[in-house]
């Protein structure tokens, strides 16, 4: 008991300070810092810096760096035990959430370090309070965004298989969940710090008219993108012609549609202009029109024209790459200024351009082919001049 009163009047200043603290430190951080100050070197720990002990300043160092430099490790060692739970499970579906999870989860480590950080220098105040709610806040809602991309493949997959549900509306509704997470995520946020959401939006005067114009625009393009979805008038990767906006789809989104012209550049298009024009959809055509006209030379006699329509109608009837449920032409139509003009009309089975392409290369040599074996030969255009008569030469 002597010892006890002579220990307790040799205390320092900077002692009595750490045993008039309220020390709410969970797990070990505790003792460990209790045997620091009863210790040999207890009054070199009680040193403060900004009044926060020296003792209590390195474990709070110690702490929030331990956390920042093992996150991977801790992550690891989460993920290695949600996947092998999740291995019990026949669906692929919780191993796209768990692996979805693995940035939030190593992110929520170094949440943890920054807590005990600020409650071992004794600076856990309100702001601080309210940012490290913030912060597991964004990473709860971050959790729930990964979650959600996460099943964007497996819906993706299911829309490809299901006729009723195509990949532009699965990645639509992906959108509307997003920005549903991310508005009660960013509300949830702003009512952590006391602001009243409706309050402000109402507060903002002339800048709360402006913000229902551009509303009012947001919605028109929102549902003209739900008409177009709703509609299937156009997808991902088709080749389509939007007023005198040509190009291939390279997006649907909840605002405007992206289309790659064959200039390369990328045109943006407002949802509500594609929704109320007329679209153009070369994809679904299923097919691709050959309309052309070769002249013959006037030396060509009716025999010969007979017989090299007749073998081009042949050849066409005959040929794999043209669609013989389709109308095909091949007739002897027109008297030319300067050649006899066959007119040959058909389509292709296919509207791939390349495809189309390859198909006219061969049709255009097989004419050729035979309008040589027929013995005639393509005009071209031509004028015959006739002189009556010549001048006479003078006599010199």
């Amino acid at each position: 008991m002597a010892q006890t009163q002579l220990i307790d009047s040799n205390l320092t200043a900077e002692t009595k300070l750490i045993n008039s603290l309220d020390m709410d430190v969970p797990g070990v951080i505790q003792p460990f810092l209790n045997s620091l100050y009863g210790g040999e070197f207890g009054d070199f720990w009680a040193i403060t810096f900004w009044g926060i002990p020296m003792a209590n300043l390195a474990a709070a160092l110690g702490v929030f760096g331990f956390f920042l430099l093992l996150r991977k490790l801790f992550t690891r060692i989460v993920m290695g035990f949600l996947t092998f739970v999740s291995r019990k499970t026949e669906t692929k579906l919780d191993d796209r959430i768990i692996l979805a999870l693995k940035e939030p989860i190593r992110f929520a480590f170094i949440v943890v370090g920054a807590h005990l950080f600020f409650l071992l220098i004794f600076k856990e105040n309100q702001i601080i309070k309210l940012l490290l709610e913030s912060t597991i806040i964004i990473t709860i809602f971050w959790a729930l965004i990964s979650i959600v991309e996460a099943t964007k493949g497996l819906l993706f997959h299911y829309s490809d298989s299901n006729i009723h549900l195509s990949r532009e509306l699965s990645a639509f509704v992906i959108r509307i969940i997003k920005i549903v997470i991310f508005g009660i995520g960013l509300s949830t946020l702003l009512y952590t710090w006391g602001i009243n959401v409706t309050a402000l939006i109402a507060s903002l005067g002339l800048g709360g008219l402006a913000f229902a114009l551009a509303a009012k625009d947001a919605a028109s393009n929102l549902f003209g993108s739900i008409a177009l979805l709703m509609d299937k008038s156009i997808k991902v990767g088709e080749w389509v012609k939007i007023g005198s906006v040509e190009g291939v789809v390279e997006d649907v989104g909840m605002r405007t549609t992206k289309i790659r012209s064959f200039q390369k550049s990328l045109i943006t298009v407002p949802n509500q202009v594609v929704a109320n024009n007329p679209i153009e959809n070369f994809s679904r055509r299923g097919i691709r029109r050959i309309k052309m006209r070769i002249g013959l030379t006037y030396g060509t006699n009716s025999q010969q024209i007979e017989n090299i329509t007749q073998d081009i109608r042949g050849m066409l009837q005959a040929h794999p790459g043209i669609s013989h449920k389709d109308t095909t032409l091949v007739n002897f139509d027109t008297f030319g200024d300067s050649a006899l003009s066959i007119f040959i009309y058909t389509f292709t089975h296919t509207a791939a351009w390349d495809r189309y392409l390859e198909i006219l290369e061969d049709i255009n040599i097989k004419i050729m082919h035979i309008v040589e074996k027929n013995g005639s030969s393509f005009a071209f255009p031509s004028q015959s001049l006739y002189v009556e008569s010549m001048p006479e030469k003078e006599n010199t």
